[in-house]
């Protein structure tokens, strides 16, 4: 085996993407701080749970969010709680990175690809259906998300062998994935907490939500083939053309069969999947608990299960590529170099989360975003129920700039949007597919969006292209979202 581990091997972040989302970050950084200085200050009441309490919002003028305070939220955020997601997301990044760069290096990526490639080329747009089906319908369930950046570098491979380009493998696995989020059914974050929050029953509503998966899933489908079919007749035409000659150099097809050859490729590639079907099985574990903690009231069983799926993920992922590399004969210090090079590949991503924390801090420290909700639940008042959910759904979009959580933003506004519609004659059942709708697809929208930038940054498209390529996408789906939101208002939707 080899000792020298390739420049191009593994997750190489392109330095292009992650300086150009860096300054936009920065930028959004400026703005939050300024907002804090020039808004009026005030905080809503919590309950036990941390959600806010309707009717007890108080304006706090003799507060303001020191200067100093905002120069060093970079280091300030983490000595809040919300920093341990971000840690976690930090952790799981690094261990994919390293984890990638072995599977890269003895060959089980290629091996994979081949296997793929052979068993659907002749079905080349069926393998499109099949992936994204797959990526949408376990986020949305199980609410998968960052596990989904382990699809990524094999379906952007596949789709290249298949003659499409970098981003109809983005859109075959991260984007699915964050669709999914958009036609949540039993995800545990979008419907089980906003359930919760709103107090309706748990799951409640399905038969539209059903629809909405069908829908979002046959238009997501019908967009990356119509897309695949361009990109096959005009390669040059797609946004990540130069960028992607680099990595098929990496992954040339011919070089990919000659693996299926190879023994210890495909014992490896055997002990690999079996880890990876442990992470899977491990979610749906993880999302079971979700929903016995949530029918049962066991924040217990809630709060792992909302954890697990990650937990697990930075546990047998790992252990799957390492085994792997011991099989394929690399063993002691190689193994070891391998890994951490993998590691040093993903590096230059973690100052962008770091900054996606430091806006989180500020705003939150600042004391503005109870006072923005204040504002904006006094100015619906007599407003038709058409447009009051329109304005959710907008209100709920720009939030997500700031707040990428979907479980702190429900905590944040739920409560409080939950009053709004019995005054206002929106049902509480449309404010929660509203809240899906605003929250899943701006998950690939935002520079905020860590799990997007990474994704992107694999294969080296720039956050304007990928604004270039996915912007008839988002105003497919936002016509579909309000569409499905007028018909929940015209059916008076439970």
């Amino acid at each position: 085996m080899e000792e020298k581990i390739k420049k191009n091997e593994g997750l190489n972040i392109s330095g292009k993407t992650v300086y150009g989302i860096a300054a936009v970050l920065v930028i959004i950084l400026f703005l939050a701080g300024l907002l804090t200085q020039i808004l009026p200050r005030g905080q809503f009441a919590l309950d036990e749970n941390g959600s806010v309490i309707p009717g007890t919002y108080q304006e706090m003028p003799d507060y303001k969010l020191p200067i100093w305070k905002i120069a060093a939220s970079p280091a300030l955020a983490f000595t809040e709680s919300t920093a341990v997601t971000g840690l976690a997301i930090i952790a799981i990044i690094m261990l994919v990175g390293g984890t990638f760069l072995i599977l890269d290096k003895i060959g089980v990526l290629k091996y994979m690809m081949a296997v793929i490639v052979n068993r659907f080329e002749k079905q080349r747009f069926v393998l499109i259906a099949v992936m994204t089906f797959f990526g949408m319908f376990l986020s949305s369930t199980a609410g998968i998300l960052e596990e989904s950046l382990t699809l990524v570098p094999i379906a952007v491979a596949i789709a290249l062998a298949m003659g499409w380009d970098s981003l109809t493998g983005i859109g075959m696995s991260f984007v699915a994935v964050a669709f999914g989020f958009t036609a949540a059914t039993f995800n545990p974050f979008n419907i089980i907490t906003v359930q919760k929050l709103a107090n309706l029953q748990i799951f409640s509503g399905l038969w539209l939500r059903l629809i909405i998966f069908v829908v979002v899933y046959i238009a997501l489908t019908a967009f990356l083939i119509l897309y695949a079919k361009k990109i096959e007749k005009h390669p040059e035409k797609s946004p990540a053309y130069e960028t992607d000659k680099v990595v098929r150099e990496r992954y040339p097809m011919d070089e990919c069969r000659k693996t299926l050859a190879q023994e210890n490729v495909a014992r490896a590639t055997k002990v690999f999947v079996v880890c990876l079907c442990c992470v899977l099985a491990s979610t749906l574990l993880s999302f079971a608990m979700s929903v016995i903690g949530a029918r049962t009231g066991s924040e217990v069983l809630t709060t792992i299960g909302g954890y697990g799926s990650m937990g697990c993920m930075a546990l047998f992922f790992p252990i799957g590529g390492l085994l792997a590399g011991r099989v394929s004969g690399l063993r002691g210090k190689n193994l070891f170099k391998a890994f951490m090079a993998g590691v040093r590949t993903i590096l230059p991503v973690i100052p962008l989360i770091v900054f996606i924390l430091a806006i989180s801090y500020v705003l939150d420290k600042g004391m503005i975003m109870h006072t923005i909700l204040y504002k904006l639940s006094s100015g619906m008042q007599n407003l038709s129920p058409y447009v009051v959910i329109l304005l959710m759904f907008a209100f709920i979009a720009l939030l997500e700039l700031f707040i990428g959580s979907g479980t702190a933003k429900a905590f944040l506004i739920v409560p409080l949007m939950s009053i709004l519609c019995d005054l206002l004659g929106v049902t509480r059942q449309s404010m929660v597919i509203t809240f899906c709708f605003a929250d899943g697809f701006t998950n690939l929208l935002y520079p905020t969006s860590g799990m997007m930038i990474i994704a992107i940054g694999m294969v080296g498209v720039s956050y304007k292209n990928w604004l270039k390529w996915s912007a008839k996408l988002f105003l497919l789906v936002g016509a579909i979202s309000v569409a499905f939101m007028m018909l929940a208002v015209a059916i008076n939707y439970t």
